[in-house]
């Protein structure tokens, strides 16, 4: 069987802090601290409806997200600001060295999806904007379940969707909940460390391999397969 390749989309293919820019002229110096207080937000507002089994989907956690760190923040959108910041949320850029990386992996031979806790809907969006979409097989979304990941379920059902088996799927993220949460359900993971400071969960479960960014999985999938 060929080996798939489940990528995680937010903070691993796609960049979430693509958005500072935008936010640079709505709150200036305070960006780069607010854009990472409204991603931090987001993912705990999913974990806590999944741990509640209160589903709402991931736009909805990402907006409300928003609404909080305004508030936290003291700042005022007008509904127009407050709009086209969701609306660029839907279309926000991938990673430098993505598509080339993508690109390695299928020619490869290499099996690829894109698996995330957004719609589908909204993850089609943002990888056709930023173009790389053909590269995918399929999206497989956790809305499908009324979940989220770390959710043992998802993980399977992502297995079941791309018809896989455990042994020969990979999840390559960014997110160490989500990395813990594929090899807990069987899987293989990548952890990629975009960043020297992040700081993978001292948990007793370690990734698979370790890469600082996509351009560098082939080679470490290679060694292990």
């Amino acid at each position: 069987m060929s080996v798939t390749l489940a990528f995680d989309v937010y903070g691993t293919l796609i960049d979430t802090h693509g958005i500072v820019s935008e936010l640079d002229e709505l709150v200036g110096v305070k960006a780069k601290d607010f854009s990472q207080a409204w991603r931090d937000k987001q993912l705990e507002y999913s974990f806590r409806r999944g741990l509640m089994q209160h589903y709402d989907n991931f736009s909805v956690c990402t907006s409300h997200a928003l609404d909080y760190t305004c508030a936290f923040y003291k700042v005022e959108l007008t509904n127009e600001q407050r709009s086209t910041l969701l609306q660029r949320y839907r279309t926000l850029p991938a990673f430098i060295e993505v598509p080339d990386g993508l690109t390695r992996l299928k020619e490869a031979g290499y099996r690829l999806y894109a698996f995330s806790n957004g719609t589908a809907d909204a993850v089609d969006t943002l990888l056709v904007a930023a173009g790389i979409r053909d590269l995918f097989l399929g999206v497989v979304s956790t809305d499908d379940l009324k979940s989220f990941k770390p959710n043992p379920a998802v993980y399977c059902h992502f297995l079941r969707e791309s018809n896989a088996s455990g042994s020969d799927t990979w999840l390559i993220s960014s997110n160490p909940f989500d990395v813990i949460g594929a090899i807990s359900a069987g899987m293989k993971a990548a952890w990629v460390q975009r960043s020297q400071e992040a700081i993978f969960d001292p948990w007793g479960i370690e990734p698979t391999v370790t890469v600082g960014s996509l351009s560098e999985l082939i080679e470490k999938i290679d060694r292990v397969d």
